[in-house]
């Protein structure tokens, strides 16, 4: 079969996998905005996430066949390249409608009934990462594995691993000696990862904005195997690290420029607050058959035929007015106080903030015991290699950890009473 694509060009699914890009479970991506209410302010941005899932496989396939080239032929690494390609397609598949914020409806984690071996330890609320593993391992999605587990031996637990991030089953990763389990997930979430090869480029395209735009082919013909004690990770070449800063800087530009603006920013808000002061009008069902049902059209109609106001608010695209936003700390220090004097006044208002942070990977999980993505470093005639860390060929981790952060207020003026509207007013010109 063949797709279609304006940011890829011409795809090539292959025979196996047809049945699950035809399944109920991956069809319902279809019905998924890639970017939620983005598309109120950018009008193009009506893209799905069924067509990022497809272009996340598509770039895996390309790097795997960079990273492995010749040893495709091998039984063991074609199963392994199946495994990461699925992983991709179905990274996204426990998404829920409209925007990330529809987690907080979400049951409990323990009411998914997930496999023993990926039921956590702690009772919690579920997420679309743990809906994901539970489509992925135990669902009506099961019987689209047959032709892909038959001929190469693709185990479904393993792909939802690489989703996860972490497996008991090495053995299943493994060739010759090496295990690949610790490059496979990074292609599938690190700080060079398919999925945002993919996103920058398409949500880029479909907005209407150059910021997302990176040079993805040489990119991939710079990604290297780097074998560190029996473990492969992923490396790129020293050449090729000037494209990873502009990599990183499109990702930085875009948040700013389109996943940060204002509009849709208020408007998750928005529902987060319809959530809560209308508790029993939408929930998410722990029974993920059920889950098929719930789309952005979904929950669209459930908010147009709410009486709830923060529901009609987002249905007319009626967002606060933006009263106060900072760039620098000393703007800061002004937003804070107005924000102090609302919630003295009980002020209802929302906040928005960019905590500024260009790589949440490397912020949350980075450390000295950690091996992320290597540098590599040819000497002597292509014959003798070295590997470093990436933060010490790149100084933007750590220029824009704290910088260019943003923070809005909003505040609908025309709830609060004159004396309270001058006092705001008074704060903001100080």
């Amino acid at each position: 079969m063949e797709i279609r694509d304006p940011v890829h060009g011409s795809i090539q699914i292959q025979n196996e996998i047809i049945p699950i890009i035809r399944n109920d479970f991956f069809q319902r991506l279809r019905f998924i905005k890639q970017l939620g209410f983005s598309e109120y302010v950018f009008p193009g941005a009506t893209h799905s996430r069924f067509i990022h899932s497809i272009g996340v496989m598509n770039i895996a396939e390309r790097v795997f066949e960079k990273l492995f080239g010749k040893k495709n032929d091998h039984k063991d690494f074609e199963k392994l390249k199946n495994t990461l390609k699925l992983s991709c397609l179905l990274h996204d598949i426990g998404h829920a409608p409209l925007s990330h914020s529809t987690e907080s409806v979400m049951p409990n984690v323990f009411q998914l009934n997930l496999p023993e071996v990926f039921r956590p330890k702690v009772n919690r609320q579920a997420t679309h990462e743990d809906y994901t593993v539970k489509i992925i391992t135990d669902s009506s999605l099961a019987i689209s594995f047959g032709q892909i587990e038959q001929f190469y031996g693709v185990n479904r637990d393993r792909v939802a691993d690489l989703v996860i991030g972490e497996t008991k089953q090495d053995d299943y990763f493994s060739i010759d000696g090496i295990n690949y389990f610790p490059i496979l997930h990074q292609l599938v979430s690190s700080e060079l990862d398919c999925d945002r090869m993919d996103y920058l480029l398409r949500d880029s395209y479909f907005c209407g904005v150059s910021y997302g735009n990176f040079d993805l082919d040489w990119m991939i013909d710079n990604l290297e195997v780097c074998l560190i004690e029996d473990s492969a990770y992923l490396g790129i070449s020293e050449r090729a690290v000037v494209t990873f800063d502009d990599f990183l800087l499109s990702r930085f530009h875009m948040f700013l420029m389109v996943y940060f603006h204002y509009r849709p920013v208020c408007m998750e808000q928005l529902l987060l607050k319809f959530f809560k002061t209308a508790p029993n009008e939408y929930k998410i069902p722990h029974d993920v058959e059920d889950y098929l049902e719930h789309d952005d059209h979904f929950l669209l109609k459930t908010l147009r035929q709410s009486k709830n106001k923060y529901a009609q608010s987002i249905v007319n695209n009626n967002i606060p007015s933006k009263i106060f936003e900072s760039f620098n700390n000393n703007q800061l220090k002004k937003l804070e106080k107005i924000e102090e004097y609302l919630n003295a006044e009980n002020i209802e208002y929302i906040r928005g903030s960019s905590q500024g942070r260009l790589s949440k990977y490397y912020n949350e999980s980075h450390n000295e015991n950690t091996t992320g993505l290597q540098v590599v470093r040819t000497l002597l005639n292509g014959k003798k290699k070295t590997y470093f860390d990436i933060s010490k060929a790149t100084d933007l981790f750590q220029k824009f950890s704290t910088s260019h952060a943003v923070n809005r207020l909003h505040c609908n003026m025309g709830e609060v009473t004159k004396q309270q509207q001058a006092r705001i007013d008074e704060l903001i010109n100080e």
